[in-house]
């Protein structure tokens, strides 16, 4: 369930991820230089990607930082807030899990310090992916 029908919660993620993508990190644009339009490893990638769930009878979303959906990959960059939110990341991961997604999580400075290495630790993690669907 990566969409949803009901229109209001679909307008306000598009006006949400409209206002990050405006305000998006050092990081996250560093990351994005390097994703676009199909730069690496020829997979499209999204960034500010809603991606709707249903959880205990209630619908909602997340905001995925970035996401590839040939892959079913979510690619969250995380910076130091996620140091105090690690049960809300936990709980996110488990239901992004259940609905048949990866998550592949970085942090803000080691995008900023050494993009190369996070791109080759992705690369690893997509083959290794690709290795166990085999």
């Amino acid at each position: 369930m990566f969409r949803t029908h009901n229109m209001i919660l679909d307008q306000a993620a598009r006006e949400l991820c409209r206002e990050l993508r405006r305000k998006q990190t050092r990081a996250e644009s560093i990351f994005w230089k390097k994703v676009r339009g199909r730069k690496f490893q020829g997979l499209k990638f999204y960034r500010q990607f809603p991606i709707f769930y249903e959880y205990n009878n209630h619908e909602s979303f997340f905001i995925a930082d970035f996401f590839c959906l040939e892959k079913k990959i979510v690619i969250e960059i995380d910076g130091i807030i996620h140091n105090t939110k690690f049960k809300q990341d936990v709980e996110r991961t488990r239901i992004l899990n259940d609905l048949g997604l990866t998550v592949f999580r970085i942090k803000n400075e080691d995008v900023e310090t050494n993009i190369k290495q996070v791109l080759q630790k992705l690369f690893l993690f997509l083959e290794k992916q690709n290795k166990d669907l085999n």
